[in-house]
């Protein structure tokens, strides 16, 4: 039985808190008074469930139950988990805060979405103080893995197992603050760019274009300490704050100061920013942003660094539940088909196909125990020959799945065939692949260890009465 996610405010946030959960095999109940919520959320999932699943070269679990219920008692009852994505208003929290413990399990987590609160002020009149804690997330909540915590130790402990579970980033606050942690530092930078807009210092575009194109590179894979740290040479954070820290002490910035609000400023700026992206609607540019944020985690998947670092580690958990019937042919692949993967034909580069057959047979690798740590002990198996036949067209977005069958196991040669389905089961493409056992330190072929050909004999043993169409 899944897990159950309730979402109290289905609003931008709430939307992305449950997409996150759904398409982490929880339940989602949902509750928001506004008419339009359903019609919201349904926009929020279907960018979701074009991007997300997208970060993953393994599949999610199976999507979990939406359900939208008319009050928020029905909501609350039976579930684990409880996300306020009120608005933020102290006062409105904090009656939410206190309905929803009128009618929740005492063991059920309550975060609160609030990007300024701190968790002593939404637990004021609370029945339950140490329950309500609060849970900040980034739009949109079902890409961007970060969630500030802060609260009870207990609770705060209990919500970052659950939300590592799902994908996310937990940083636990250690003592509560107005505005968290992020928060804090994006009013600063906020700040400040409203003032070079009404000083006439910039425009909003030219504000953007210097972070997008300077150091909002930078901080999206390093931060900002360790970045300083890297401009300080070889000798390091040291170095750089003996040669830039003086510059504190001069008047560069506005940041204890607040330009006012004027309908004037207000209408320059939202003037300019229309004029900057006002040419796409805003479902276009959500588009637009969760394609650029898919690419750039998966572009860190591959140096494993940073936030594609925290993708591997989650692809591995993912990986680690699925148990294969080795009796049928292996699923290898189960997965989507990201954005980096389509050409200007708009399908999958066929480049991409070799990169499928290769992990399909690094699936067969780990089963037969040629592992990671098998190729440390300086053996493994190289391709030597590939045969694609290429047909139906694979476009962004489509869930693939690959089974594998072992052909051949014998002595030093392995022989696989590979065939790729779509998510309605259509044959898309198919491979037979021969691999040679070498050593990594003379580069040339050689036996397996006895283990591995064992293996081998096994799997072809069960897969012996299968008889693959298409393989060559």
């Amino acid at each position: 039985m899944n897990k159950i996610a309730a979402i109290i405010g289905g609003g931008v946030i709430g939307g992305g808190w449950a997409a996150r959960f759904a398409l982490s095999g929880w339940d989602v109940a949902i509750f928001d008074p506004d008419p339009e919520a359903a019609r919201k959320i349904d926009a929020v999932m279907a960018n979701a469930r074009r991007s997300l699943p997208a970060l993953s070269d393994v599949a999610l679990p199976l999507e979990g139950q939406i359900r939208f219920v008319p009050t928020l008692a029905e909501a609350v009852t039976d579930a684990d988990w409880i996300q306020e994505s009120a608005p933020e208003r102290l006062e409105i929290k904090q009656r939410i805060l206190k309905e929803i413990q009128s009618h929740c399990r005492a063991d059920a987590l309550i975060g609160s979405s609030t990007s300024g609160f701190k968790p002593s002020e939404l637990q004021q009149g609370a029945l339950r103080a140490g329950q309500i804690f609060v849970a900040h997330p980034f739009n949109p909540v079902y890409l961007l893995p970060l969630v500030e915590l802060v609260g009870n130790d207990q609770a705060t402990a209990r919500a970052a197992d659950i939300l590592t579970q799902i994908g996310m980033k937990p940083l636990t606050v250690r003592k509560e603050i107005d505005a968290h942690i992020a928060d804090r530092l994006l009013e600063a930078v906020w700040r400040e760019a409203l003032w070079l807009v009404k000083d006439g210092i910039a425009t909003t575009a030219e504000i953007d274009d210097a972070i997008r194109f300077g150091f909002g590179l930078r901080w999206g894979q390093m931060g900002l300490f360790e970045t300083y740290r890297v401009a300080g040479g070889e000798a390091g954070m040291a170095h750089f704050i003996a040669q830039f820290g003086p510059c504190l002490q001069w008047p560069w910035t506005k940041l204890t100061d607040v330009p006012e609000l004027t309908d004037e400023l207000v209408q320059t700026i939202a003037g300019q920013s229309d004029a900057q992206s006002g040419r796409h609607n805003i479902r276009e540019l959500e588009r637009i942003r969760d394609d650029n944020l898919v690419s750039m985690m998966r572009s860190l998947k591959g140096r494993n660094w940073g936030a594609g670092a925290l993708l591997n580690e989650h692809d591995t958990r993912l990986s680690a539940a699925a148990t294969p019937d080795l009796a049928k042919p292996i699923i290898s692949v189960d997965r989507v088909i990201p954005v980096d993967w389509s050409d200007y034909n708009g399908h999958m580069n066929e480049s991409r196909y070799g990169q499928v057959w290769s992990d399909a047979a690094d699936t067969v690798m780990r089963l037969i125990g040629a592992d990671a740590n098998y190729v440390a002990s300086g053996l493994s198996y190289f391709t030597v020959d590939t045969h694609t036949k290429f047909i139906n067209e694979c476009h962004v977005g489509d869930a693939i799945t690959v089974s594998t069958q072992i052909l051949e196991g014998a002595g030093k040669k392995v022989r696989l065939f590979h065939e790729m389905k779509n998510g309605s089961g259509a044959v898309m493409a198919s491979c037979t692949q021969l691999l040679i056992h070498v050593s990594l330190e003379t580069r040339k072929s050689c036996d397996p260890a006895p283990k591995v050909l064992e293996n081998l004999r096994n799997i072809m043993a069960l897969q012996a009465p299968l008889h693959p169409e298409g393989a060559t």
